[in-house]
């Protein structure tokens, strides 16, 4: 492992009986990044996580994880390493102070410092006017902001984060998001599940893409979407037929499809002769292509393109009891954060 990765996987390999969670996964991340894994539910993500998190084992590969081998140096990782779930862990009967002088003394912070860390922590992410409320009483984002301060509490070069957005509204969302981005440029190695696609392509600087085990891309959010064409041309068509008829004769060119409103997206250059040239192929006779419009590729585009399908909706459950369901011994409640 080389000193500019903060995560080093190769080979990585899980099975749950029969099934293939993970077939083969090899990863790169660099140091103060803020990488993303994208994939649908279950793709292995969640799994992904709790092995590098070492609350799983993998069958098979080897991993690194802040400079310290997952197996070999277990407890190294767990003392460099935080994690925050889909769901929030913190103590609602205690006040958001409360909540993080503990986590800060189970860090191994001393009384003194668990207090100043706290207080440091309140302020960054503007819970310092709620610090003596209850954590029971605070909004959806405002928890999510707590739990996300409380595995800061012992300093982690790695947070891994997953789907740490879910069920918030937009304006929570983007709290977070700068959160994140504040987080990953004080040097923090920021390692993001997410199936809002929108959220990769704002926050990350890598994002691979996970799907049936395996991952199936991996680049810079712009180099992704350059592989599709780094523009769309949706053509909406004037009847179920003229869909059905275009859509065939298009076949993997397609890159989205939408029955309901009788859309497809077909990847282009945005050039206006490459435009002209799609739309002569597909209809000639100028009868069945009822209107257009021209969009710059999306991460989603690069799912559909990469998967033959669409990441899960978000909102759909993929947190750290979701990838896992054929594990039998899967407990997600039990080591929310594996710093503790």
């Amino acid at each position: 492992m080389t000193n500019d990765l903060a995560i080093e996987v190769t080979g990585l390999r899980k099975s749950y009986g029969k099934h293939a969670v993970l077939d083969g996964v090899d990863l790169a991340v660099e140091r103060g990044s803020v990488y993303s894994l994208l994939g649908p539910n279950g793709a292995g993500k969640t799994t992904t996580v709790r092995i590098l998190a070492t609350l799983a084992r993998a069958d098979a590969g080897t991993a690194r994880v802040a400079g310290s081998d997952i197996v070999a140096d277990r407890a190294a990782v767990r003392r460099k390493i935080s994690l925050t779930g889909q769901y929030t862990a913190v103590d609602a009967a205690q006040t958001g102070e409360e909540n993080l002088r503990m986590m800060g003394r189970l860090a191994g912070l001393s009384r003194a410092e668990a207090r100043q860390r706290s207080q440091a922590l309140l302020d960054q992410f503007d819970l310092a006017d709620s610090a003596r409320k209850r954590a029971g009483s605070y909004s959806g984002g405002m928890r999510r902001r707590l739990d996300l301060a409380a595995s800061l509490m012992g300093r982690p070069e790695v947070i891994f984060l997953d789907e740490p957005t879910t069920g918030l509204d937009l304006r929570s969302r983007q709290a977070m998001w700068q959160v994140i981005t504040e987080l990953a440029a004080s040097g923090v190695t920021i390692f993001l599940t997410t199936q809002y696609l929108e959220e990769a392509d704002q926050l990350a600087s890598q994002v691979s893409v996970l799907d049936g085990g395996k991952i199936v891309a991996d680049g810079t959010p712009s180099a992704l979407k350059e592989q599709v064409g780094g523009q769309r041309l949706d053509l909406v068509l004037a009847s179920e037929a003229d869909y059905d008829e275009i859509g065939r004769r298009l076949g993997h060119r397609v890159a989205r499809r939408d029955r309901a409103s009788l859309t497809l997206g077909v990847a282009t250059d945005g050039t206006g002769p490459e435009v002209r040239l799609l739309l002569d192929q597909v209809d000639p006779g100028r009868t069945a292509v009822r209107s257009f419009a021209v969009h710059a590729a999306s991460l989603d585009d690069v799912f559909l393109a990469l998967t033959g399908h669409s990441a899960a909706q978000p909102g759909s459950t993929d947190g750290l009891t979701n990838d896992s369901t054929d594990d039998p011994t899967n407990d997600s409640t039990s080591e929310e954060h594996a710093h503790v």
